[in-house]
């Protein structure tokens, strides 16, 4: 939360905008900046965010029509509405609902709103990701994957500074993937514990409406989750399991060989220590088996009894018939990020690789600005230069003088 109860709002706004000053001109953080804002204002320093800039409009109206209505959030529009419509408009605030990569794709709510709020550029089609739009609280809610208040001087861009908003992070029922974030924005009195309790339960319940609008098929398929995250979540037989590190690093490696392993295979697979015997794999394994059952990890060899649909197959599968954009909405980070297994760093590797050589044929500017401002991609220097030759000469400066700071840094 932004305010206990028996803090003085415009004392407490007068210190932060003292502590943003301090930490924009010499990079310190000082009290009473909250770890969770201090963390994002270093992200926010990190991709080079101005702390005077403001949000892009990448998406038009010819886009932006079309992109929601496919987007998975659509069906749900009506239950945010309902929960929320009322909220807004007798506050005075906006509700808005962003993809995941921080794209405004709905915003709503009074029409005097709306139009304070567009002069900064909170409006539909915009980007509010940290990477593009400092610390706001849609866009660090996607960045640290849960509900985040967001009040006032905390807000890493200037202009935004009068604002306060309440976001939550929306999921994906069945892959729990990151859809995007359901906000609220409006003026101090949002700082209050209730909106940040209130946002939160409307994501609830609208993930609990996507379930079911959409039910998970039937069947004995295993669904695996590894992009983007070091412990991979495992959904089978109706159950959600978050795996340990080495647990997911077999899983993502089974899933690879569906015809199955040896233990030396998967020995070798797994450990660039040579010194690593066959007995801890056997112990690792048995570990695993008993958190997932005999039935579904079967032995000699090693393998599921079920098919696997891995998020970072459903990617390689999308680049392969040519769907670039849709292979990119299902990429949501590297794979195990943190792993070092042998298996896992070359699949990792190899689905960045195919992926950003197909964004660069394409040369789409959306598609390249959605990979350049992840964490992932903020340091990719082709794929800047691939965007800085794809935009209108006017937008080519900035992103030319990114790519040539990148250019000194790595050369």
């Amino acid at each position: 939360m932004a305010l206990t109860a028996d803090t003085d709002p415009g004392e407490r706004i007068g210190q932060l905008r003292h502590a943003h000053e301090v930490f924009t001109t010499a990079g310190r953080l000082e009290r009473p900046v909250r770890p969770v804002v201090g963390e994002s204002w270093r992200r926010s320093a990190r991709a080079r965010v101005s702390p005077d800039g403001a949000a892009l409009v990448e998406l038009g109206p010819d886009d932006l029509g079309p992109y929601r209505e496919a987007h998975p959030l659509a069906p749900v529009m009506p239950v945010i509405r309902e929960l929320m419509g009322a909220y807004a408009t007798d506050g005075e605030h906006l509700l808005a609902v962003c993809d995941a990569h921080g794209r405004l794709l709905w915003v709503e709510g009074p029409a005097v709103t709306l139009r304070a709020a567009g002069r900064m550029n909170f409006v539909e089609g915009a980007r509010w990701a940290e990477s593009a739009a400092g610390t706001n609280a849609p866009g660090t809610a996607i960045a640290v994957d849960r509900p985040v208040q967001v009040f006032a001087a905390e807000h890493f861009l200037r202009p935004v500074q009068q604002w306060t908003c309440a976001a939550a992070p929306l999921h994906d029922p069945h892959t729990g993937r990151v859809l995007g974030a359901v906000d609220i924005t409006g003026g101090d009195r949002l700082a209050h514990p209730h909106s940040l309790a209130f946002v939160q339960a409307v994501a609830r319940a609208a993930e609990t409406q996507l379930a079911l609008l959409a039910p998970a098929p039937a069947g004995a398929t295993v669904r695996l989750s590894a992009l983007g995250r070091d412990e991979a979540l495992l959904m089978a037989g109706g159950r959600r399991i978050r795996l340990s590190r080495r647990h997911s690093e077999i899983l993502a490696t089974l899933a690879r060989h569906p015809e199955g392993l040896g233990g030396d295979e998967l020995l070798v697979e797994l450990y660039e220590d040579e010194s690593v015997t066959p007995v801890t794999l056997r112990a690792e394994l048995s570990r695993l088996r008993r958190l997932l059952g005999p039935e579904l990890l079967l032995s000699r060899p090693y393998r599921l009894a079920a098919p696997v649909d891995a998020d970072f197959d459903t990617v390689a599968r999308r680049l392969a018939s040519g769907a670039v954009a849709a292979a990119l909405g299902a990429y949501v980070g590297p794979l195990l990020p943190a792993s070092q297994a042998p298996s896992v760093i070359r699949l990792r590797r190899r689905l960045e690789e195919q992926l950003r050589a197909a964004l660069i044929a394409r040369g789409d500017p959306g598609l390249l600005a959605d990979w350049v401002y992840s964490p992932w991609g903020e340091d990719d220097l082709p794929v800047w230069r691939a965007l800085a030759a794809a935009v209108p000469a006017g937008q080519r400066p900035a992103l030319l003088a990114r790519a040539r700071a990148l250019d000194a840094e790595q050369g």
